[in-house]
Protein backbone atom coordinates (compact mmCIF):
# COMPACT_ATOMS: atom_id res chain seq x y z
CA UNK A 1 0.00 0.00 0.00
CA UNK A 2 1.30 3.40 -0.91
CA UNK A 3 -0.63 5.79 1.38
CA UNK A 4 1.86 8.41 0.28
CA UNK A 5 0.40 10.68 -2.36
CA UNK A 6 2.84 12.20 -4.78
CA UNK A 7 3.06 13.60 -8.25
CA UNK A 8 0.86 12.14 -10.93
CA UNK A 9 2.14 9.60 -13.40
CA UNK A 10 3.29 10.40 -16.87
CA UNK A 11 1.18 9.38 -19.84
CA UNK A 12 3.83 6.77 -20.66
CA UNK A 13 3.31 5.15 -17.25
CA UNK A 14 -0.48 5.07 -17.56
CA UNK A 15 -1.09 4.88 -21.27
CA UNK A 16 -2.85 8.26 -21.04
CA UNK A 17 -6.32 6.73 -20.58
CA UNK A 18 -8.94 8.04 -18.16
CA UNK A 19 -7.37 6.29 -15.15
CA UNK A 20 -4.02 7.86 -15.99
CA UNK A 21 -5.53 11.31 -16.42
CA UNK A 22 -7.00 10.91 -12.93
CA UNK A 23 -3.54 10.20 -11.52
CA UNK A 24 -3.96 6.55 -10.55
CA UNK A 25 -0.72 4.57 -10.50
CA UNK A 26 0.51 1.15 -9.33
CA UNK A 27 0.53 0.60 -5.58
CA UNK A 28 -2.24 3.07 -4.76
CA UNK A 29 -5.10 1.91 -2.58
CA UNK A 30 -8.39 3.20 -4.01
CA UNK A 31 -11.65 3.03 -2.11
CA UNK A 32 -14.84 2.89 -4.19
CA UNK A 33 -18.08 4.23 -2.73
CA UNK A 34 -21.51 4.55 -4.33
CA UNK A 35 -21.11 1.70 -6.82
CA UNK A 36 -24.36 0.69 -8.53
CA UNK A 37 -25.47 -0.99 -11.73
CA UNK A 38 -25.12 2.29 -13.66
CA UNK A 39 -21.43 2.85 -12.94
CA UNK A 40 -18.97 2.70 -15.82
CA UNK A 41 -17.37 -0.76 -15.72
CA UNK A 42 -14.73 0.16 -18.32
CA UNK A 43 -13.52 3.01 -16.12
CA UNK A 44 -13.54 0.76 -13.04
CA UNK A 45 -11.43 -1.86 -14.83
CA UNK A 46 -9.04 0.82 -16.12
CA UNK A 47 -8.52 2.15 -12.59
CA UNK A 48 -7.93 -1.34 -11.18
CA UNK A 49 -5.46 -1.99 -14.00
CA UNK A 50 -3.69 1.31 -13.31
CA UNK A 51 -3.27 0.57 -9.58
CA UNK A 52 -2.62 -3.12 -10.24
CA UNK A 53 -5.16 -4.14 -7.57
CA UNK A 54 -8.85 -4.35 -6.84
CA UNK A 55 -10.51 -1.29 -5.36
CA UNK A 56 -11.56 -1.61 -1.72
CA UNK A 57 -15.01 -0.85 -0.32
CA UNK A 58 -16.28 1.22 2.58
CA UNK A 59 -15.56 -1.58 5.08
CA UNK A 60 -11.83 -1.58 4.32
CA UNK A 61 -10.86 -0.08 7.69
CA UNK A 62 -7.41 1.26 6.76
CA UNK A 63 -6.10 4.39 5.05
CA UNK A 64 -6.53 4.81 1.31
CA UNK A 65 -4.72 7.01 -1.20
CA UNK A 66 -7.84 8.02 -3.12
CA UNK A 67 -11.60 7.64 -3.00
CA UNK A 68 -13.74 7.08 -6.06
CA UNK A 69 -17.22 8.34 -5.11
CA UNK A 70 -20.04 7.63 -7.56
CA UNK A 71 -22.83 10.11 -6.79
CA UNK A 72 -26.18 10.78 -8.42
CA UNK A 73 -28.70 13.53 -7.72
CA UNK A 74 -31.02 10.95 -6.14
CA UNK A 75 -28.34 9.68 -3.73
CA UNK A 76 -29.19 12.07 -0.91
CA UNK A 77 -27.05 14.77 0.64
CA UNK A 78 -23.79 15.43 -1.21
CA UNK A 79 -22.11 17.05 1.81
CA UNK A 80 -22.81 13.95 3.93
CA UNK A 81 -21.43 11.69 1.20
CA UNK A 82 -18.27 13.79 0.90
CA UNK A 83 -17.70 13.80 4.66
CA UNK A 84 -18.17 10.02 4.72
CA UNK A 85 -15.66 9.69 1.87
CA UNK A 86 -13.03 11.45 4.01
CA UNK A 87 -13.15 8.77 6.72
CA UNK A 88 -10.30 6.56 5.42
CA UNK A 89 -8.54 9.05 3.15
CA UNK A 90 -4.86 9.62 3.91
CA UNK A 91 -3.72 13.23 4.36
CA UNK A 92 -3.02 14.68 0.91
CA UNK A 93 -5.24 12.11 -0.81
CA UNK A 94 -7.99 13.01 -3.24
CA UNK A 95 -11.65 12.24 -3.67
CA UNK A 96 -12.71 11.76 -7.27
CA UNK A 97 -16.42 12.59 -7.33
CA UNK A 98 -18.02 10.88 -10.33
CA UNK A 99 -21.39 12.27 -11.35
CA UNK A 100 -23.60 11.72 -14.40
CA UNK A 101 -22.82 14.31 -17.06
CA UNK A 102 -25.12 17.31 -17.36
CA UNK A 103 -28.19 16.31 -19.34
CA UNK A 104 -28.03 12.67 -18.21
CA UNK A 105 -30.55 11.19 -15.74
CA UNK A 106 -29.65 12.04 -12.13
CA UNK A 107 -27.01 14.59 -13.16
CA UNK A 108 -25.65 16.71 -10.33
CA UNK A 109 -25.60 20.44 -10.95
CA UNK A 110 -21.99 21.73 -10.92
CA UNK A 111 -23.04 24.52 -8.56
CA UNK A 112 -24.18 21.88 -6.05
CA UNK A 113 -20.66 20.43 -6.11
CA UNK A 114 -19.10 23.89 -5.78
CA UNK A 115 -21.31 24.64 -2.76
CA UNK A 116 -20.98 21.23 -1.06
CA UNK A 117 -17.19 20.90 -1.30
CA UNK A 118 -16.21 23.74 1.10
CA UNK A 119 -18.92 22.75 3.58
CA UNK A 120 -17.30 19.27 3.67
CA UNK A 121 -13.88 20.91 4.10
CA UNK A 122 -12.73 20.26 0.53
CA UNK A 123 -11.51 22.30 -2.42
CA UNK A 124 -12.40 21.56 -6.01
CA UNK A 125 -9.24 21.34 -8.13
CA UNK A 126 -9.94 19.58 -11.43
CA UNK A 127 -12.80 18.34 -13.56
CA UNK A 128 -12.49 15.77 -16.30
CA UNK A 129 -14.67 13.81 -18.67
CA UNK A 130 -13.94 10.16 -17.95
CA UNK A 131 -16.57 8.30 -19.95
CA UNK A 132 -19.57 8.73 -22.18
CA UNK A 133 -21.93 9.22 -19.23
CA UNK A 134 -19.74 10.29 -16.28
CA UNK A 135 -17.73 13.36 -15.33
CA UNK A 136 -15.13 13.45 -12.55
CA UNK A 137 -14.35 16.25 -10.10
CA UNK A 138 -11.19 16.09 -7.99
CA UNK A 139 -11.65 17.29 -4.42
CA UNK A 140 -8.89 17.67 -1.84
CA UNK A 141 -8.59 18.94 1.70
CA UNK A 142 -6.94 22.39 1.64
CA UNK A 143 -3.33 22.41 2.77
CA UNK A 144 -2.94 23.80 6.27
CA UNK A 145 -0.11 26.08 7.26
CA UNK A 146 2.02 24.85 10.13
Amino acid sequence: MSATPGGGPTQTETGGGPAGRLGFRPGMVVQELGWDSDTDDDLRVAIEDAVDADMVDGDYGNVVDAVLLWFRNEDGDLVDSLVDALTDLVGGGAIWLLTPKVGRPNAVDPTDIAEAAPIAGLSQTTTATVSKDWAATRLVAPKTRA
